[in-house]
């Protein structure tokens, strides 16, 4: 994800200096069309008042009303204002630049069409008809209005891309609709210079006529094609951006984070866009956290469940599986804290390695000990067998090794039982935790502590080691009142060191 680097005084007055310059593109843009209308009429003698009219307003007065436009802007930019102050002119920069230059426009067409009414006929400037007047000065307002605003929405991005890279802030608020304005972009440069062709078609005839024809489909070829330029990048560009950041997404880069550069409906999108990935991002920190204190399979079912809207239990046979530390509170006597958790978090990761080998998931750690399941939540075939593997490498592996930086030695009981298990989402409000439930449960826990009677490491069900199929030898140790239950239950164990190897 990008982190924002701050602007320094010299780019804010580059950016600063380049919307002044979008923004009073304009007057070349009539300076163009000027020059063509003087070539093809011949009026030189007048060019300084066309030229002249169009120097004071489009580019001197366009120029300080633009600077104005944007004060509040470099202001944010400079650390003075804070973002929520600018995000309406952001969003509105467009359309009051384009609505300075079609007043101005406005005026200076205005000029140069009364010309010839009040200047000596010497200059040669032909006087238009009013239809012509009006028409002219009609199309010609929203033409430049046309490509004011998109020329400026063009530059918003560029801004608005600034502001996220330096500031790391995007537009919230957003104005107009992506639709009207491809429609009004359409619609004006194709509409605009077929309404003046028409308009001279029924004001003139012979030379006059085919003058100003030639003039403004000469004007129209350069106006329409600068105009489609910036309308299609400003209206593109966005959607190309948006559609790049998808792309990654779909990869699986969820580091994306992407300017809103549009301040319409497609800006909107691009914003939501990166709400969608934030909490795509949250959920991956949530199932990645979720996975360092329970099994990542239990983590991802919880999510899964959860996203389908089921949270309600199932019923399910499956094999429990409790661990403990034989003597672990004589051990955290004598050993310094920070040592201690070292060797048990080496130890416990000890453990985990042969129950997600044989398919099983640890559903919860239990101070020095833990929980772990087999076929609930995940399937796993022969669950019973698996389970007893997992026992039988549990003991051979924590029986090898000492743990942590003065060589702690663990001994481990283990009690597992196989029975009818209920799985689920428990909890009250926002607290949720995913369980299991039921009597092979209770048995696997008080099994756990029944090793400390026997002198055993391993302790199963009959339920167990009925259910392995003599897969294992055990050994009965004949039937024992759990704490919990009323009757007694027949009780085994089994020796690691005399098991032949297991597949």
């Amino acid at each position: 994800m990008n982190v924002p680097v701050p602007a320094i005084s010299a780019e804010i007055a580059a950016i600063r200096r380049r919307y002044l310059w979008m923004a009073t593109s304009v007057f070349f843009f009539d300076f163009a069309i000027t020059v063509i209308f003087m070539a093809t009429s011949g009026a030189w003698a007048s060019a300084w008042r066309q030229v002249g009219i169009s120097l004071l307003l489009l580019l001197g007065v366009n120029w300080l009303v633009v600077r104005q436009l944007f004060e509040p802007v470099r202001r944010y930019l400079d650390g003075t204002i804070p973002f929520e102050d600018i995000q309406r002119r952001l969003t509105q920069l467009p359309l009051l630049t384009a609505q300075t230059t079609a007043i101005l426009a406005l005026a200076v067409w205005a000029f140069r069409f009364s010309v010839p009414w009040w200047v000596d006929e010497s200059a040669g400037i032909p006087k238009p008809t009013i239809g012509d007047l009006f028409v002219g000065l009609v199309v010609l307002t929203i033409f430049y209005f046309t490509y004011t605003y998109f020329v400026v929405s063009d530059y918003l991005a560029s801004l608005c891309t600034f502001i996220f890279r330096h500031y790391g802030r995007n537009l919230g608020l957003f104005f107009g609709s992506y639709t009207i304005k491809l429609l009004v972009g359409l619609l004006v440069i194709s509409i605009g210079p077929l309404a003046a062709i028409l308009a001279d078609l029924f004001s003139y005839e012979a030379e006059r006529l085919q003058s100003e024809i030639l003039i403004d489909i000469a004007s129209a070829v350069i106006g329409v094609a600068i105009t489609a330029y910036f309308i299609s990048r400003s209206l593109l560009r966005p959607l190309h951006t948006l559609s790049s950041a998808m792309t990654k997404v779909a990869a699986g880069d969820l580091s994306v984070r992407v300017p809103v550069t549009s301040n319409d409906d497609v800006g909107e999108l691009t914003g939501q866009f990166n709400n969608m990935v934030e909490g795509l991002r949250e959920r991956e920190r949530i199932r990645e956290t979720f996975g360092r204190y329970v099994d990542q399979s239990v983590a991802s079912t919880i999510l899964h469940r959860e996203g389908q809207g089921v949270l309600a239990g199932e019923t399910r046979e499956a094999t429990v599986l409790f661990t403990d530390i034989a003597g672990f509170t004589t051990i955290a006597e004598y050993l310094a804290p920070d040592r201690l958790v070292t060797a048990l978090n080496e130890y416990l990761e000890t453990v985990l390695g042969p129950i997600r080998a044989h398919g099983g998931v640890v559903n919860t750690f239990i101070g020095d000990g833990l929980f772990a399941s087999f076929n609930m939540p995940l399937a796993c075939e022969d669950h019973a067998a698996a389970a007893v593997r997992a026992a039988i490498d549990i003991q051979r592996a924590v029986g090898s090794r000492v743990f942590g930086d003065q060589g702690v030695a663990f001994a481990t009981r283990i009690g597992i039982s196989t029975g009818n298990v209920i799985g689920g989402s428990v909890g009250a409000g926002q607290r949720m935790s995913f369980t299991l439930l039921g009597d092979a449960v209770n048995l696997a826990s008080r099994l756990e502590e029944l090793n400390k009677q026997h002198g055993t490491r391993i302790l199963v069900s009959e339920s167990t080691c009925t259910a392995c199929n003599g897969e294992f030898k055990f050994a009965a140790l004949g039937s024992v009142v759990v704490r919990g239950r009323s009757d007694a239950v027949a009780v085994f164990s089994i020796d690691p060191n005399n098991q032949e190897k297991h597949s």
